[in-house]
């Protein structure tokens, strides 16, 4: 299968690097460990545990991948960010932690990364999608998704706006704030959630496990790959999504 071809982005990447040695105490003073418990809530699932090639999207410090790769420290794991000091971050707690871990470090902006055919297994992007639109998020899992092995895992954790009397205003309230927080900090222009679900969905991803926190305000959420990916259905999905 052929992976999309790759275009310059129409904006610039968020830039995280000017505070990567502050992002774990402020995201504890905003949110505790809630966060942290959404990346990690299906790391003991069979198939994460035991997962050979692994490439990771936007970890910033690193916390997940260390915490992959103490549980699995046989993986292969592609860290990719598009900042040098955030990856720097991520090598240096992993290195602490699984010394002789097998890390490849890609320091580039996803949606314009010319995506290896490396058979991974498992994608994980934590609180990653967030930082796109819904047309770069689609272009992203279409490029990715060649890539993969057949029921290959696709691990999300990201903001959400549940429809809830009490927790919907909550979630859109969190959210303007973040994003005019986030935005003010490293430059991210856009300011809503993407749909990412529709444009897994459209890949042929199958959501099999699902887990919220906060009335459904942060979601974590296991994808599943199909055993066989058509390219030709791919391509025309993204076709008809786009027109």
């Amino acid at each position: 299968m052929q992976p999309r071809a790759v275009t310059r982005p129409r904006t610039p990447p968020a830039d995280f690097g000017h505070f990567a040695l502050l992002y774990a105490p402020v995201e504890w003073l905003s949110f505790g460990r809630a966060l942290s418990r959404r990346r990690e809530r299906f790391l003991a699932h069979p198939q994460v545990a035991t997962a050979q090639r692994v490439l990771v999207l936007g970890d910033g410090d690193g916390r997940f991948t260390a915490a992959l790769l103490r549980r699995n420290p046989a993986a292969q794991v592609t860290a990719l960010d598009v900042s040098d000091k955030m990856l720097a971050q991520l090598e240096r707690r992993v290195r602490a932690q699984t010394p002789n871990a097998q890390l490849e470090l890609q320091c580039a902006d996803v949606r314009c990364w010319p995506v290896p055919h490396a058979n991974y297994d498992l994608v994980v992007s934590h609180f990653f999608f967030d930082c796109f639109t819904t047309e770069d998020v689609a272009s992203v899992i279409e490029r990715v998704a060649p890539a993969l092995a057949p029921n290959a895992l696709w691990l999300v954790s990201d903001f959400a706006v549940p429809n809830h009397p009490f927790w919907t205003p909550v979630a859109k309230l969190l959210l303007r704030v973040l994003y005019f927080t986030i935005g003010s900090l490293t430059g991210l222009e856009h300011r809503q959630l993407p749909d990412y679900q529709t444009s897994l969905k459209s890949a042929h991803f199958e959501l099999t496990e699902a887990d919220t926190a906060f009335g459904g305000a942060l979601r974590s959420e296991i994808w599943r790959a199909p055993r066989v990916l058509n390219s030709n259905t791919v391509g025309a999905d993204f076709v008809a999504r786009s027109s």
